[in-house]
Formats: structure tokens, C-alpha cells, sequence
């Protein structure tokens, strides 16, 4: 198989509907070597890649009358090292990708032999807590961006990517795969959802699928402590959340510093019960105080309105809530609250549209509304909780989700309750959509004593190419004696037991899924 040269009239002929195209740029690339790590591929593993070839191609267009400027970047491989497929790696935080990020996974991608895309979705100067974007003047919400950020630079993506590499190789890939987390992660449920066709494998790592939800709810703890009026030490948490996981680590039969037992875990262990308690190695209190397994308590049961309902999940027991949601600054003697930087400018520029709002300083009913007014506004346009996906199924779409038990900023029962739903709806769902919960894993891949299920990917690939489902996914755990050992996660309902006789916890054969 021949490419054509790469330049930019070789890709010519590409266009999309709804769209003009500005500019196609292209240039070959050489030599690029770069270490990309478990933490921009999430479902696969590290890779060094050294002095890789590709045609950067860079087509720039607009939708006529929206005023946007939108950038979709492809790499191509040559033709002999081009395994025939396309992998689109997803954004992070309130960046849609094209990014530092994305270029580290692209090459990842490009050194597996994927030809790779990305978009910046025209949200140019995104930061994963900036959104200079959002308002055209203060009041007036950029819906456009929005659109673009939500949905529609997605399928113009997919199609954009599969038509450079038509032009470029002289047909199109066997095979279309997307790979995100968090951000990532709603989009490629969105993709599921409303482009079926765009990708035939899609994985999707800690969504916030239910955004005008998750948002508010990452708020949750510091509206709480406003209200209370007090603010714990990071110190006092940290010790509450150590001590959940000493008391629920041998739920699973298993002292190995994970907790598996979640539910098990939030009835038998009241953090209240460590009021008073001593504390080592804190420097500014002695002792937990009541403040702290309050602060704690109200976390872990999510977010609930000032009439009592509860309204979303909050993260599991054993979560560091102190770097999460319930931070805290105490530097200065009196400690303050420390707000989600991503969280923040969904309120302050979407709901309040740019009007003044002092988030530190709200009453509940007024949190409420705020909750309220976003999902009367937005909830259509980002939200990515629809649970029918029978047209993803009836193409013969495949997806996999997964979920670290203790993420620090998106509560891994929000993607439960998603499965639960796409399961009451089509019972099929084991044939096309499998979910895997991670015991001991953060925030996509960030703290805790998990590793990433970074054979899920060609698991997924396996899945959609030879229909080999996966039953079950090897991680790797580093227990409390700091060996690391390996483990199974199993698809959702089902959970990895050990085998007691087997003896090995740290040998993935001694479990099993039940």
C-alpha cells in the first residue's frame, strides 16, 4: 500500500457537511521521541517511543454563521507501519484535547501503529480550569462553544479523521477506536450516544456523564463547610479517611490496604465515632474533631438539598477527600476552603453568566439553585446519561467503562447507576457495554495503591474485532508491604474474589469473578 506525499493538496478533497474548511496544513514529521506514560493512555500500557515517522495534517474549518474557528489534528503513519486503524484520544478537564496531553497519548497511539486525531473543538486558550471561551459578553453564554465542547466537534472529528485517511492511504480504517478518561470519558459516551457509527470501540474512563450534576456536587463539600461555618485541617480528614480503610480493608476477607466493600464500608463505619481521637504527625490540632466527621460524613453521602433529598452520589470511604472535594488552606492559621478549580467556572460563567457570586457565601437554598437553573439550561446539551444505546448496539458498537473506587473528584456511582440504566433498558447490555470497577485506583490515574487496567484497551479491540468479550482484566496493586502484586477486576455486577486456599493475593490466578 502507497500514501500519497505529505502535503497539503493531497488532502484536498476533504470536506464536511455544515462546515467550511479554512486551511489544511501538513507536514512530515521525523525523529520524535517522547515517554508516555500510564497516565495519558490510561487502558494501555507505557511506551517509549523512539524516532517515530507520521504526517501531522491539520485541517481548520468553521460552521458558516456560528463564528467559530475549529482545528482537527491527525497523525499518520507510514503505510508499512500503519496497522489499518484509527485510535482518537479525549480531552481532560475543559479541554476538549489538542493539547499537551493529547499529543503525548498521539504518540503513543502512532508508536502502536494507530493512525491518531484530536480536536481543540475551536475552544482555543482552554485550560483544565479556564474557560475563556464561555461568555460572548458578560450575560450572554456562548452556546456555539458550548455545542462544539459538548457534542458537535466530536462527530466532526470522527469524520474529518476517517476521510485523511482515506486520502492519505487510499482507503479508509478497518477499525475506528476512542480512548479517554474523565473529559475523555464524556465524550466518548456521548459518542455512544449520539454518533453510533463514529467509533466501533469506545473506552471511557471516569465520565462525569451526568455534567450538571457532577460539577455541583464536586462543590458539594465546601458548600457544606461554608454552612457549618468551620473548616477542618487537611490533617483531621486524612487521619478519618486512614482509619475507614484500616476498619473496611478486611471487608473482602483481604488486609491488603484496598477497600473492596464499598456499600459494606459506608453502613458499618461512622466516622463520627473518631471524634476526639488522637492524631500523629499533625501539627496543628491533636485530636479529630467534630467539624471533621462532619465535614467527612456529609462527603461521603453526596450532595442533598436544603429540603433533605439526595441529589448525587459522593465518593467512597478511603477517597484523600484533603486534595479532592473537602480541601482545605490552613497556611495562614485559620483554615478557609479550597474550591475545585474545574467546578468553578461551570457556576460562575454558565449558570451566573458572568454576574458577581461569591461561591464561598451561600445560603442552601440558594446552592440549590444554582444546581437547578444548570440543568434547566444545559442538561440537553452536555449531559451524556442516555441510556438508550440500542442504536450503538445494532451497529455492533462496543464500549467499556471503568471507574477507580476512590476518585477524588467524580463518584464512581454515578457511572453505577448509568450501567444500571442502559441495563433496565436493554438486556442485552453484557453483549455491547461491560463496566469495570477499580478497587484502590483515583482519579483516572491519579494516587492510590491500583494501577490502571492498561490491557483494557486491546481487550476492547479483541472485543469489537474477534468478539472476545472481556470476562475479566489483570491490575496491578502494590499492598501495604509495598509489593506489588497482580489482580483481576471483573465486569460489573460481578466482583474479583479471592481464593483463600490459593494463598497467592498477589497472583492474578488466586482470583476470580463471582
Amino acid at each position: 500500500m502507497m500514501t500519497l506525499p505529505c502535503l497539503p493538496e493531497s488532502f484536498n478533497g476533504v470536506s464536511l457537511f455544515g462546515a467550511e474548511v479554512l486551511s489544511i496544513a501538513a507536514s512530515l514529521v521525523t525523529n520524535h521521541t517522547v515517554s508516555v506514560p500510564i497516565s495519558d493512555r490510561f487502558t494501555q500500557p507505557p511506551v517509549e517511543v523512539q524516532n517515530a515517522t507520521f504526517c501531522n495534517v491539520t485541517v481548520t474549518y468553521t460552521h458558516p454563521g456560528q463564528g467559530d474557528t475549529v482545528a482537527v489534528e491527525a497523525w499518520l503513519p507510514p503505510a508499512g507501519g500503519w496497522n489499518g486503524r484509527l485510535q482518537a484520544v479525549g480531552g481532560a478537564g475543559w479541554v476538549a484535547g489538542r493539547s499537551d496531553l493529547t499529543a503525548v497519548a498521539m504518540a503513543g497511539a502512532v508508536s502502536d501503529g494507530y493512525a491518531t486525531v484530536t480536536t481543540d473543538a475551536g475552544l482555543q486558550g482552554a485550560q483544565d480550569s479556564e474557560v475563556p471561551w464561555a461568555l460572548l459578553s458578560p450575560g450572554n453564554v456562548n452556546l456555539y462553544a458550548l455545542q462544539n465542547l459538548a457534542s458537535v466537534s466530536l462527530d466532526d472529528e470522527a469524520i474529518i479523521a476517517k476521510s485523511l485517511i482515506k486520502a492519505y492511504y487510499g482507503r479508509g480504517p478497518d477499525y475506528s477506536y476512542w480512548n479517554g478518561c474523565s473529559q475523555g470519558g464524556r465524550q466518548g459516551l456521548m459518542l455512544a450516544q449520539r454518533y453510533p457509527t463514529a467509533y466501533d470501540g469506545i473506552a471511557a474512563g471516569a465520565p462525569p456523564l451526568h455534567w450538571t450534576n457532577n460539577l455541583l456536587a464536586m462543590l458539594w463539600p465546601q458548600q457544606f463547610m461554608s454552612m457549618l461555618g468551620e473548616y477542618p485541617y487537611p490533617c483531621e480528614i486524612q487521619a478519618i479517611t486512614a482509619a475507614a480503610t484500616s476498619a473496611c480493608d478486611g471487608l473482602d476477607g483481604l488486609v491488603d490496604g484496598v477497600i473492596n466493600e464499598m456499600e459494606e464500608c459506608l453502613a458499618s463505619f461512622d466516622p463520627f465515632g473518631m471524634v476526639g481521637q488522637a492524631i500523629t504527625d499533625c501539627a496543628e490540632t491533636s485530636e479529630i474533631s467534630q467539624t471533621a466527621a462532619a465535614v467527612v460524613n456529609a462527603t461521603w453521602q453526596g450532595m442533598r438539598t436544603s429540603q433533605g433529598t439526595h441529589a448525587w452520589p459522593g465518593p467512597n470511604p478511603g477517597t484523600d477527600l484533603a486534595i479532592g472535594v473537602a480541601n482545605t488552606d490552613c497556611a495562614s492559621g485559620s483554615c478557609v476552603g479550597v474550591l475545585p478549580a474545574v467546578a468553578v467556572p461551570w457556576v460562575t460563567q454558565y449558570i451566573a453568566r458572568g454576574a458577581e457570586l461569591d461561591l464561598t457565601n451561600l445560603t442552601h437554598a440558594e446552592f440549590d439553585e444554582l444546581v437547578h437553573q444548570g440543568q434547566q439550561r444545559y442538561r440537553s446539551i452536555i449531559d451524556t446519561d442516555d441510556v438508550d444505546l440500542s442504536a450503538f448496539r445494532d451497529v455492533g458498537g462496543k464500549l467499556v467503562t471503568y471507574h477507580g473506587l476512590i476518585d477524588q473528584l467524580l463518584p464512581p456511582q454515578g457511572t453505577l447507576k448509568y450501567y444500571d440504566g442502559v441495563s433496565a433498558l436493554l438486556p442485552d447490555v453484557h453483549d455491547f457495554y461491560r463496566h469495570f470497577e477499580v478497587p484502590g485506583m483515583g482519579h483516572c490515574s491519579g494516587g492510590g495503591p491500583s494501577g490502571n487496567p492498561i490491557t483494557l484497551f486491546d481487550q476492547l479491540r479483541a472485543w469489537v474485532e474477534n468478539g472476545t468479550a472481556p470476562d475479566s482484566a489483570p491490575v496491578r496493586v502494590t499492598d501495604l508491604e509495598g509489593t506489588v502484586g497482580e489482580r483481576i477486576l471483573c465486569p460489573y455486577p460481578q466482583k474479583a474474589i479471592f481464593d483463600q486456599d490459593c494463598g497467592a493475593a498477589g497472583e492474578g490466578r488466586c482470583w476470580s469473578c463471582k
